[in-house]
């Protein structure tokens, strides 16, 4: 009998184990795959190492201006991979001591809860139920594939796959102009793919402010954007898509990515009386779900598809379930959480854009510095265009966002 039962130990689950754990509880987490869940090993983490190569290469073959020349400067496909494998196996250590230290058991295994208190686990081909006073469901998401003509070719891969390619595309579309397309486009176009990116909606990366989703999709040279665009087909190493004026037109591809989005784990949990939408596991404020003594946090709940956020609602899950003092219980709240694209330039905003307070019927005044007047900002990328946006109540002078 546990105090606690964490269903899958990515950014929210392993955080929720760590905290109950430190608390002196009776910690079960159980996990199919890897420790660290997709951000560790097929999302944050692995994109970001190799982001982090490209620009290390983009910054050796454009040194001239800085005063540093290299000769003959390539990129290592197989080192930049070998190198993110060398983050994601240390970062898997890191949270399996994390664990250990703070008491929490640990089951590598498929876990399916029968009802609101047992879980059950297939591990290596044996099957044991576990009972839990409490139950956290921390199972995450996946990439979603719509029912497109061809999506199911060896051409097209999620962003998990792209994550293992074993040479550089010469030709890359990528459908969907998310955060995490414009993160991959940044990547392939910096070592050598020539990258399309085809976006159904007017402007990219929808979360931003507008201003700035059009700064950065001008900055990303050399990716090529097809705005207000529809796929149609995936077929002969083609992408047959329409544009805004229903005119049919092809793109040459020797890979495709499919980021158009994620959808929830929730396979399993039917029949059980859990309240499922099809954003995901309802939950209140205080991540519990309809049923008593099972939460829900991070991107099954599809409240916010980030892994602080999925940390965050960990704390807040935890607290509710152990507080001695239940007015001092926590709530998660959505309106300040910070964001970022991590391409080259970098973007990230907090709160409120200025397009949203308006839908809201919020009076607003902003004020927006560009970064070439900024020293640091012009010592680094001298030219290159960058700014920060101010969004501020007009009435109480609270900020409400920050880009």
């Amino acid at each position: 009998m546990y105090d606690l039962i964490v269903i899958g130990s990515g950014p929210g689950g392993y955080v929720a184990a760590e905290r109950a754990g430190h608390l002196g509880k009776k910690v079960l987490l159980i996990e199919k795959d890897n420790l660290g869940g997709v951000c560790t090993n097929h999302g944050c983490i692995p994109t970001k190492c190799l982001l982090a190569s490209a620009k290390h290469y983009s910054h050796a073959l454009h040194g001239e201006k800085f005063g540093v020349s290299c000769d003959h400067v390539q990129f290592s496909l197989v080192k930049a991979m070998e190198r993110k494998q060398e983050v994601i196996n240390q970062l898997r250590k890191g949270i399996g001591f994390l664990m250990k230290s703070n008491r929490v058991d640990v089951i590598m295994g498929e876990a399916q809860m029968t009802d609101a208190g047992t879980v059950q686990v297939i591990s290596d081909g044996k099957t044991q139920s576990y009972q839990g006073a409490h139950i956290i469901l921390a199972t995450g998401s996946r990439p979603f594939v719509p029912p497109l003509p061809g999506a199911d070719s060896p051409l097209v891969v999620t962003s998990r796959e792209i994550l293992q390619v074993k040479e550089i595309p010469a030709k890359l579309v990528i459908i969907g102009g998310g955060v995490i397309g414009l993160e991959f486009a940044n990547f392939f176009s910096q070592v050598g793919s020539e990258v399309t990116v085809v976006e159904m909606m007017d402007e990219v990366a929808p979360l931003m402010d507008p201003e700035f989703s059009k700064l950065l999709r001008q900055q990303l040279k050399p990716v090529k954007f097809k705005l207000s665009c529809k796929v149609e087909a995936v077929e002969d190493k083609k992408v047959k898509y329409t544009d805004k004026k229903g005119k049919t037109d092809y793109l040459d591809a020797d890979l495709v990515l499919m980021s158009v989005g994620r959808r929830p784990n929730v396979q399993g949990m039917d029949g059980l009386g859990l309240d499922v939408s099809p954003r995901g596991v309802v939950v209140d404020d205080r991540m519990a779900t309809n049923l008593p003594g099972v939460l829900a946090i991070g991107d099954v709940t599809g409240k916010s598809l980030l892994a602080h956020s999925a940390s965050r609602m960990a704390e807040v899950a935890v607290s509710n379930m152990f507080a001695s003092d239940k007015k001092a219980a926590q709530k998660m709240r959505y309106q300040a959480i910070p964001w970022a694209v991590y391409t080259n330039p970098e973007a990230a905003g907090c709160g409120l854009t200025e397009k949203e307070a308006a839908e809201q019927g919020i009076p607003v005044k902003t004020g927006s510095m560009p970064f070439i007047a900024n020293g640091r900002f012009l010592a680094e990328y001298g030219k290159e265009r960058g700014m920060c946006k101010v969004i501020a109540h007009a009435e109480t002078n609270i900020i409400l966002g920050v880009h």
